[in-house]
């Protein structure tokens, strides 16, 4: 087979939600690795005042596209923005963008989805099922149509311990669901929604299901892959390590506990956080286009699936991920930190709960009466509800494990020449979890929060004096204690002073143990 630079030469793509996390990583990997793409187009629909090539113009301005811009300073000629909405009949294209995509497209990439969990059944069904079903649809009319790669998740299944590299019927005919939600109102739904979704623990992973089953049930003749990421984070390695440009998912997280806001979280130490780098899903998607492409005339029209995932190749647990985060932030903390990053991981709600109450809201409330008294806005309570409703979503996905399957992934890799395998590494046996998390840690800093690292001294010298102020703190309150209870009880004073007794010897022995030694 030709190399993947070599396929995508001479080829047009079109792909779906570039403006995106994964979407815009995918275009600068896709024209900085495969430099003979002919033209990439982008569906982007109009967004506050701004039209779709102002968009794209933004988006490629970014600190993510300058490797890109210094290598081929040019590539912003083969960048089409196409005004689209993918909620819109015929997707809102115009007839002569119609024409144009369906007679020049070779390859599409559908990453276009509404990742908020917690999203009402009838918009995530419009964003994730209805646009995917118009996306095939369209895929239909390309004349030169070679491959069409749908991006889901890993959790679409999530009700499942074992996930292979199939696609499961989901318990609803979704052509039915989308019949019955058109004359339901929004209430009915509502109400609706848990016994739909069944297991599953969000709207999110019900429709992503769906969305999987429609592409194979309606996709007809159409050479079709669908690659499920798991929970997408920082970059690994392209085009620099740790690049990162959202809270979403894990790094608001991770911001949370650098900050010292976060103090606890419901999650369970050993459970596998199957994270994977955003570059590792990016490089397995092209990989897929490539291959499919390229077996198109040899091989059985059957939809492959690609489990993009690290917890069977290289397990790493939530407890680590702590740790590591952790560890990092006390080393390079973030600037102007609430308090000193500690976080505590418990799978047990009631103590959850009680470290909420205690380590929460409770620090959230001093504070923002201080602001009240110094005439300032109140703003801790609020950046509180807010991470406690990012935590909930998240706990049903760091309280579990699952099983993946990913013999098509090694398949991908094994097929692969020496030189795509380099360019293209999605290898994450490679993948090493301490360094990983550090780079993580720190995009966050750098590229989300925009921290210089110049200021790292100051923000040391910061996390000092609030250790400095929480060891005050403990001493007052340890006197306050003794002089309420202790000290106006004898048998108090008694358990006090053997206490204090039995530590003497024990360092008075340790003292002649040592002399001896010696």
């Amino acid at each position: 087979m030709a190399t993947i630079p070599e396929y995508y030469a001479g080829k047009s793509v079109l792909i779906t939600g570039a403006t995106g996390f994964m979407g815009k990583v995918l275009l600068e990997k896709l024209l900085r690795s495969c430099p003979g793409v002919k033209t990439t187009y982008v569906l982007v629909r109009s967004k506050a005042g701004q039209s779709p090539s102002a968009r794209v113009a933004d988006m490629i301005n970014c600190k993510l596209f300058d490797r890109l811009r210094e290598e081929q300073p040019d590539f912003a000629e083969k960048i089409v923005a196409v005004n689209s909405d993918l909620t819109q009949p015929d997707l809102d294209l115009s007839r002569e963008d119609q024409d144009k995509l369906t007679g020049c497209v070779h390859i599409v990439f559908h990453c276009a989805a509404t990742i908020r969990f917690n999203e009402p059944l009838k918009d995530a069904m419009q964003l994730n099922v209805l646009a995917t079903q118009k996306m095939v649809s369209l895929a239909h009319r390309m004349k030169n149509l070679e491959v069409f790669i749908h991006v889901s998740t890993a959790y679409a299944n999530c009700d499942r311990e074992l996930i292979e590299e199939v696609v499961y019927p989901p318990p609803v005919d979704y052509r039915k669901l989308i019949d019955t939600l058109e004359w339901m109102d929004d209430k009915l739904v509502s109400l609706m929604t848990p016994k739909l979704i069944g297991e599953r623990p969000n709207t999110y992973t019900y429709t992503k299901a769906l969305a999987e089953y429609l592409v194979q049930q309606e996709c007809g003749n159409l050479n079709v892959a669908i690659v499920r990421p798991s929970i997408v984070g920082a970059s690994w390695k392209e085009p620099f390590p740790g690049w990162i440009d959202n809270f979403n998912g894990p790094s608001g997280i991770i911001i949370a506990a650098g900050k010292g806001i976060l103090r606890t979280m419901r999650a369970s130490n050993t459970a596998i956080a199957d994270l994977v780098p955003v570059d590792v899903v990016i490089n397995t998607t092209l990989a897929a286009a490539w291959y499919s492409g390229s077996q198109r005339h040899t091989r059985p029209k059957s939809v492959l699936v690609y489990n993009c995932t690290t917890g069977a190749i290289n397990p790493f647990r939530w407890g680590e991920v702590e740790y590591h985060v952790i560890s990092t932030f006390k080393r390079n903390p973030l600037e102007q930190a609430f308090r000193r990053p500690n976080v505590n991981l418990t799978s047990n709600h009631l103590i959850n709960q009680y470290w909420i109450a205690v380590s929460h809201k409770a620090p959230a409330f001093l504070y923002d009466l201080c602001l009240r008294i110094t005439g300032r806005e109140p703003r801790m309570m609020k950046t509180i509800t807010r991470l406690h409703k990012a935590m909930v979503v998240l706990e049903y996905f760091t309280s579990h494990s699952w099983v993946w399957n990913t013999d098509n992934v090694t398949m991908l890799i094994n097929q692969m020449g020496a030189e795509d395998r380099r360019v293209f590494n999605f290898d994450v046996r490679q993948l090493h979890w301490a360094e990983y998390m550090e780079n993580y840690c720190m995009g966050t800093k750098k590229y989300v929060l925009n921290e210089e690292l110049s200021g790292l001294p100051a923000a040391r010298k910061h996390l000092t004096k609030l250790r400095n102020i929480r060891y005050t703190f403990n001493t007052v309150l340890v006197v306050l204690l003794w002089r309420v209870f202790i000290a106006r009880s004898q048998m108090a004073r008694n358990i006090w002073y053997f206490v204090v007794n039995l530590c003497f010897k024990f360092l008075s022995y340790f003292r002649a143990s040592s002399t001896m030694r010696y």
